[in-house]
């Protein structure tokens, strides 16, 4: 199996005030293309700096990272940005939708500024995956927090990544729409054979994931297999 991430050895410090602040020591794992992975751990345990590293947002003090094929100590911010242009999605627990766009503008204007042809038909094809053609004129204001979640969804999915990074996908959620996302997360990225990283505090989301990383004071407690496929 092709490994799409690699983490060696990875720390990384920040400074408040006078103080330093070791975040994350020394993580090391792998995730295969195609696999379920969920990272947990209690707040402030790192989980969401480790995300960050590992999708290029910031870089490490220490250690190495590659994402799909291409290490990121090696890129400056263009190539880096170029990166996950390309070939990551991200979901976020605030979804971090425009407010000034609509449903459908939030989905494929990232796709016209890559330049995709057809970006407004592939935005209401990704739309009616996830249940809301019929929302596609409404803007962010006007739409619940699960379909918020829902139109964020298809965003992530637009430039079909081979790697989807999802930070407390359900966070702000209640349990039965944060079901209904999940579910439609899963079932997207399977369709589309994405990888998936999730960072969450949800033991049972994690649960559905095929491995487990647990974080706990920025080290590794426990790895785990959940699922053999």
């Amino acid at each position: 199996m092709t490994k799409i991430l690699n983490v060696r050895q990875l720390s990384k410090t920040y400074t408040s005030g006078a103080k330093k602040l070791r975040i994350l020591d020394n993580i090391t794992f792998s995730i295969e293309a195609g696999e379920t992975f969920s990272i947990v751990g209690p707040s402030g345990s790192g989980k969401t700096t480790l995300l960050g590293l590992c999708a290029g947002l910031d870089r490490v003090d220490e250690g190495s990272i590659a994402l799909c094929g291409e290490s990121l100590d090696a890129l400056n911010e263009d190539e880096r940005a170029l990166l996950r242009n390309k070939k990551v999605g991200f979901i976020f627990q605030d979804f971090q939708l425009l407010p000034t766009l609509t449903a459908l503008e939030n989905v494929s204007v990232p796709l016209e500024l890559q330049g995709v042809k057809n970006a407004q038909h592939k935005g209401m094809e990704l739309l009616q995956k996830v249940g809301l053609s019929d929302r596609h004129d409404h803007y962010p204001s006007q739409l619940s927090g699960g379909e918020q979640q829902r139109v964020a969804l298809a965003r992530a999915f637009s430039n079909a990544p081979q790697i989807l990074f999802a930070d407390e996908p359900t966070g702000n959620l209640d349990e039965e729409t944060g079901k209904k996302v999940i579910k439609l997360l899963f079932d997207l990225n399977k369709e589309m054979g994405t990888t998936l990283v999730i960072v969450t505090h949800d033991l049972d989301l994690a649960g559905m994931t095929q491995n487990m990383l647990r974080l706990k004071g920025g080290k590794i407690a426990v790895a785990e297999t959940i699922l053999s496929s």
